[in-house]
């Protein structure tokens, strides 16, 4: 039987710093208001909801379930703050996290920030290759490698947010609805939003979906269209995973990749580029 963890005491809406919920003897879920886990380039970036395995949590680089991003025509904004409040009730536990969009992403070499607008175009350019033309994808890999040998590295600073963007996720045992709410969020020149359902890539290893296709490791890339119903993606052994629904009106697409000290991260993205007040949808998670 699911449980509900204590790090918050029973009450309506209470505002938390973490909370936990139990699925199975080995699965739980598990969020912060804080930006933990601290791993790797993303460590100042808010999580959504966290996937745990046998009580250690399995996310990597990944951002969670649920994250929003919003490209203005200008600037790409993340979030860095958030306010976490959860409510139990009696078949159901409900989390309303505010992701305030206050971060934008700035590449560094060393300690020089490169935020030439005409070096952003080229590092825009060089990701549409990563996206549209697979045998691009490995030589491309490489030499984000090599840079980050070499000591260039994303870094996200603080800026005047955008608003916030409030996900509300209401768990019912192993199902997630997830509802994203745009209206406190600024649309001028917004273009495009990605809503993340990431996890560790180094945990997570396999992709199947609804039209029979089964790839694994290296097989899954970077950022592929998902075409099917639904697409799931489960460890090694299919002990434990999770699964999304092709939702009508947005582009779904897959995507893992794994870099020693850089990349851990495998998921199935959302794409709106016509933004609406709400925006909803299911994770299945099983093990």
């Amino acid at each position: 039987m699911a449980k509900i963890s204590d790090r918050c005491e029973k009450s309506r809406f209470l505002e938390c710093s973490s909370h936990e919920y139990t699925i199975s003897d080995s699965a739980a879920l598990r969020i912060y208001s804080d930006t933990k886990p601290l791993n790797s380039k993303i460590a100042n970036l808010q999580k959504g909801m966290i996937l745990m395995y046998n009580g250690i949590e399995v996310v990597g680089e990944g951002t969670g379930f649920g994250v929003p991003i919003g490209k203005y025509f200008d600037e790409t904004f993340f979030s860095g703050s958030s306010f976490l409040q959860v409510q139990e009730q009696e078949n159901s536990l409900i989390i309303r996290k505010e992701f305030i969009m206050d971060l934008i992403a700035r590449d560094q070499f060393r300690n020089f920030k490169l935020e030439n607008l005409r070096f952003r175009k080229i590092i825009d350019s060089i990701s549409l290759l990563y996206q549209k033309h697979k045998h691009f994808a490995r030589f491309i890999l490489r030499t984000k490698k090599l840079l980050y040998r070499f000591g260039v590295d994303s870094v996200f600073v603080k800026t005047t947010p955008k608003g916030k963007v409030i996900v509300t996720y209401t768990i019912y045992r192993k199902l997630i609805l997830v509802n994203l709410n745009f209206s406190q969020l600024d649309r001028s020149n917004l273009e495009k939003v990605f809503v993340l359902n990431e996890q560790g890539a180094k945990f997570f290893w396999k992709y199947a979906d609804s039209e029979g296709l089964k790839l694994n490791d290296k097989e899954i890339g970077a950022w592929e269209l998902v075409t099917a119903q639904s697409a799931r993606i489960t460890d090694k052994n299919n002990s434990t995973g999770f699964s999304l629904k092709n939702v009508e009106g947005t582009i779904l697409r897959r995507g893992r990749e794994t870099m020693k000290g850089a990349l851990d991260w495998i998921g199935l993205d959302y794409e709106l580029s016509k933004i609406v007040d709400k925006f909803e949808y299911e994770i299945e998670v099983f093990g």
